[in-house]
């Protein structure tokens, strides 16, 4: 019996490197995502340290017209 060696054929090479090349864009695909899921947590901080001193901005003042008011 004859054993039949197995080849690579142009189109064969062509898929395996369109996989590679797919494999490649979608690691950097979730990288890039990686980057704006950070910096979305960052401006996410950065907002709420905002919101939390515009609400102490606004009990100070509240606190000093209360004890301007007082004795």
């Amino acid at each position: 019996m004859r054993t039949r060696e197995a080849f690579d054929c142009a189109p064969g090479l062509r898929l395996s490197a369109h996989e590679r090349l797919s494999e490649l864009q979608f690691d950097q695909l979730g990288q890039r995502l990686d980057r704006i899921e950070a910096l979305i947590e960052r401006m996410e901080r950065r907002l709420w340290l905002t919101v939390y001193g515009v609400v102490a901005v606004i009990l100070a003042q509240a606190v000093q017209g209360f004890l301007a008011v007082g004795p």
